[in-house]
């Protein structure tokens, strides 16, 4: 596995586990920069709004997991992109009353580099007006 790779990889477990900045930073640079054209993500701007994000979300589905479907590198490039499929439901406290309903939504993590072996960027694609929809928000 190639060392951006090994970075991405380790980033992606930490941020779907619900570590937030804290077990995510060691492998972004402390500036990095996050986008999504999701609404519920559109106004978060840095990796660290969007690693502390999940962390919520996570209370909120304290039962939320992910299936890797595909995990490539283009190390030409210097990105990886991961596909992968989450599954929860909502029962947990800290954002809309928990309603007990469950979603399963498909999304993608474009990680870019920097020279240094960080993440520099990430963009995530996800449908979410068809996810929290399913979640009756």
């Amino acid at each position: 596995m190639s060392q951006i790779a090994d970075v991405a990889s380790r980033f992606f477990v930490a941020c779907e586990a619900g570590k937030g900045w804290e077990g995510c930073k060691a492998y972004c640079r402390p500036d990095a920069t996050f986008a999504s054209q999701a609404e519920p993500l559109a106004d978060l701007k840095t990796l660290q709004q969007y690693a502390d994000w999940m962390k919520g979300l996570m209370k909120m589905m304290p039962d939320g997991r992910y299936e890797l479907r595909s995990f490539a590198t283009d190390a030409e490039r210097g990105n990886v992109t991961a596909y992968a499929v989450f599954s929860a439901t909502h029962t947990g406290e800290g954002g809309p009353p928990p309603t007990g309903k469950s979603t399963r939504s498909d999304y993608v993590y474009s990680m870019e580099f920097d020279g240094n072996g960080k993440i520099r960027h990430m963009t995530k694609i996800w449908n979410s007006g068809w996810a929290l929809r399913e979640l009756g928000w």
